[in-house]
Order: structure tokens, then C-alpha cells, then sequence
């Protein structure tokens, strides 16, 4: 063996330097792109108590995770505010991304459905990152993965479905229908929703989702350059056994005390090998916690006034854009619109660039737009005069 080879050293400080002057080499844009992925506000609490607390982001999932009571009373947190917002019974303790959670609820889905077929459909309006994660999944398993408009589903005979919710063209459909015909097949639907969103629409549950998935990365978990952010994945009590990673529950100490554990470990690989529900056995510990006291910092009336704030800047961008003599393609959205720009839109996207704000490329006749709760004014504004140049 060779020693390594360093062309001399750095000291911290020096190195630090550095990696600021590389870092300054990035253009730091406006993001308006969305897909899963949105600006947001980290409470100055849960940044400096918790986010920058080393006592919580240093922690590793311990072997006797008992010991960590704070830790898993705050993922209970986290499950009962998924379970409130999806309308489904059971909740994990979150899972890696979104794209993630929708695979495994496809694996779920085959473990638990009636349907003979090998066939999982997915509404072309979901994600790209999600149905790629899922096509990968899918390839090596033996399941075929059928893409098309979320009310041909019930016309296709699958053991699944998953739709989005609003969908990425950032319209909001009511699935029920859908979802109903294929139960009747035999086969589950899956439900992959925006938790901000289903503040103010009808969750999935309500409305037949056999399963529920997401991201939580909008409560307060900066982007990160995309990732990592914690999913969810919710269901019936029915099917709590088949649910993939861990679950924490509340049980009672030897003196009588309230105390948390994880629950149902018989489905995780360290009891049932290669047998396992899932080979996912983590979570995202911290930004689980970040997200469920996220929602405990606003509180249920916090997060809908959020997300009252978010559609009615959505909805004066939707007016200003149609008095530009831009056709808005959403018949309804919560924080998402799709703009068509009769072959223009690439150019549109150049112009923002110039200005200093990424959009969506869908095709040279559309490009999507994705607000969040940072939105100002001033953003709405500039969009205007990013539309209106090309108008010129």
C-alpha cells in the first residue's frame, strides 16, 4: 500500500475559504419550478433549537431506540399530523423522498390487493422524479407500470393506481370516481399529496385513497439543492402490517408512565430478513421532527392561513397573466398553474433566467409556475414583467 498523495494541506479556515469562494461561483436564482419542491420558512425556533442543535441533528437511529424518548414522541407528532391531514388511520415515521414513498406503496399495493394483474397504473400527471423512481422499482419485481390520464385508470385492469394530488400541472381533480373503479376491480389506489394543500381540499382518505403518500419538505425543511426531505406514507389500520418502515407508538413504562417505543417491528428486516415488508428500516429522523413541529408552531389555523395566502397570490398571478393575453390551462389549482404561451414558452423561461427566477419547461407551448409561502408581492411583479417582455 502507497501513503495518499496531498499537494500540501489546508488549515479549517483556510479550506473554508475556500469552499466560500467556490460556492460564490453559484447563481443563486428565484425558485419557481415546484414539482415537490418549494421555498419555504424554517421557524426561528425549530432553526436554532433543532435544526442547528448538534444534540438533534448528529442523532443516528439508536439500538434501543427507547432511550430517545424526546425523539420519539416528536415522530408521534409527526405520524398524528399526517394522519390529521390525509384522513388515514396509520401513519410511518416517514420514509426517504416522495418518490420513495410512492414505490413502496406500489409494493404494498401488490402484497395486499386482490387483483391478479401485474399491471400498476400511474396518472401521467404525477411527478417525472416519482415515476421514474417507480418504473425502476418496478423493472427487476415483475411489475408493469401503465402511464396515462388519471380517469382512464378505471378502464385498465391493475392491482393499483397512484394519482396526484394537485396534480403537476398544478390542477386539482377530483379523483373519486377513479378511485372507486378500480377498487371495484380489485386492485388499490394511491393517493401522493400535497400535506399543505390538503389543508384547505378533501383528503385523500375521504375521498376512497386506499394510501396516501408525500413529501413534508414545505414545512419548514429548507431545499437542500433537492433533498433530503421526509416522506410519509399513510393507510388503513387494516394494512398497518404490510406498512413499510417504522411506526412509533405509545405504550406504558414498568412504573405506570406514559412511554413511546416503535411499534410492529415484526415487518422490519432486522426480525424478518429477507421476508421484511420493505428494505426500508430508517427514516428522516430530523426533518420529521422539523416538519411535525413545523405544524405545531403554526398550529391547524396557522397552516391554513398559510395556504389561503399561497392559492390567493396563485390566483392574482392567474388574473394578471390573463390580462396579458396568456391562457391559464387550470379550470383550478391550489398553488400551481400551467401558462400557455403558443410556442413561446421557451423563451418566456430565458427571460425569467435573465431576471434572476427559474419556471417549469413543460414543452414549447407551456411552462408551469409554483408559488409558496415565501411569495411576495414583489415576486408577482416581477412574473408580470417577465410575461409582459415577451408579450412585447
Amino acid at each position: 500500500a502507497q501513503p495518499l498523495s496531498f499537494n500540501g494541506y489546508n488549515s479549517e479556515h483556510e479550506a473554508l475559504g475556500a469552499l466560500r469562494t467556490l460556492a460564490s461561483r453559484n447563481t443563486v436564482a428565484r425558485d419557481y419550478i415546484g414539482t415537490g419542491y418549494y421555498p419555504c420558512i424554517t421557524p426561528t425556533p425549530i432553526l436554532r433549537n433543532i435544526l442547528e442543535n448538534p444534540g438533534w441533528y448528529t442523532q443516528y437511529t439508536p439500538y434501543q431506540p427507547e432511550i430517545s424518548q424526546g425523539r420519539l414522541e416528536a415522530l408521534l407528532n409527526f405520524q398524528t399530523m399526517v394522519s390529521d391531514l390525509t384522513g388515514l388511520e396509520v401513519t410511518n415515521a416517514s420514509l426517504l423522498d416522495e418518490a420513495t414513498a410512492a414505490a413502496e406503496a406500489m409494493t404494498l399495493c401488490r402484497r395486499v390487493s386482490r387483483s391478479k394483474s401485474a399491471v400498476f397504473f400511474v396518472d401521467e400527471d404525477c411527478f417525472p422524479q416519482t415515476v421514474e423512481v417507480i418504473e425502476t422499482r418496478a423493472r427487476p419485481i415483475g411489475i408493469k407500470v401503465m402511464t396515462g390520464k388519471a380517469a382512464d385508470a378505471g378502464n385498465v385492469d391493475c392491482f393499483g393506481a397512484l394519482f396526484q394530488y394537485p396534480g403537476a400541472d398544478g390542477e386539482v381533480r377530483d379523483f373519486s370516481e377513479s378511485i372507486a373503479r378500480v377498487q371495484s376491480g380489485g386492485g388499490l389506489a394511491v393517493v401522493a399529496a400535497d400535506l399543505l394543500a390538503l389543508t384547505l381540499l378533501q383528503p385523500p382518505g375521504e375521498i376512497g385513497a386506499d394510501v396516501a403518500v408525500g413529501t413534508t419538505q414545505r414545512f419548514g425543511v429548507p431545499m437542500g439543492f433537492g433533498g433530503p426531505h421526509a416522506a410519509y406514507l399513510a393507510t388503513h389500520e387494516k394494512f398497518k402490517r404490510q406498512v413499510p418502515g417504522r411506526i412509533v407508538g405509545q405504550s406504558i413504562d414498568t412504573e405506570g408512565d406514559v412511554a413511546f417505543r416503535l411499534a410492529l417491528q415484526t415487518r422490519e428486516q432486522h426480525i424478518r430478513r429477507e421476508q421484511a415488508t420493505s428494505n426500508i428500516c430508517t427514516a428522516q429522523v430530523l426533518l420529521a421532527v422539523i416538519a411535525g413541529l413545523y405544524a405545531c408552531y403554526h398550529g391547524p389555523a396557522g397552516l391554513r392561513r398559510i395556504a389561503e395566502r399561497v392559492h390567493r397570490l396563485t390566483t392574482t398571478l392567474a388574473a394578471g397573466l390573463e390580462q396579458l393575453d396568456f391562457e391559464i390551462c387550470n379550470e383550478s389549482a391550489f398553488d400551481t398553474i400551467t401558462v400557455r404561451a403558443n410556442g413561446g414558452a421557451f423563451a418566456i423561461c430565458d427571460i425569467a433566467e435573465q431576471s434572476g427566477c427559474n419556471l417549469r419547461r413543460i414543452d414549447a407551448d407551456r411552462l408551469g409556475i409554483s408559488l409558496d409561502e415565501t411569495t411576495t408581492r414583489a415576486d408577482i411583479e416581477l412574473l408580470w414583467r417577465v410575461f409582459g417582455q415577451q408579450g412585447s
